[in-house]
């Protein structure tokens, strides 16, 4: 299944002092994200040495059914609920080509 994952991977800078907030709304509109067939799930990280940085990362089951949705009205609803949050990013995206399973799973 790794040769098939496509990984999206957005890197958000977020307003100081909305972090709280922008962490709130994320969660609340997330399943705009996740309800969508194609999507394999999405996690939301903190840079422990950048503040105000965060990065999303979401798994998708192939870069057409992500491109699909990525210009769709839900995914356009979704963004402009987070953007009032948002003083910069920039989006990457790439193919999953191995995964090893860690001892701990």
């Amino acid at each position: 299944m790794a040769d098939k994952v496509f990984r999206v991977m957005l890197r958000m800078q977020i307003k100081p002092g909305m972090e709280a907030d922008f962490e709130r709304v994320w969660l609340e509109v997330g399943d705009s994200v996740t309800g969508h067939p194609a999507n394999l799930g999405q996690w939301l990280s903190r840079d422990l040495e950048t503040d105000g940085v965060y990065y999303i990362v979401s798994d998708w089951v192939d870069e057409p059914k992500f491109r699909e949705f990525e210009t769709s009205d839900g995914h356009l609803a979704h963004r402009q609920k987070l953007h009032p949050y948002r003083s910069g990013g920039s989006m990457t995206t790439m193919t999953v080509v191995a995964h090893l399973a860690g001892a701990a799973t």
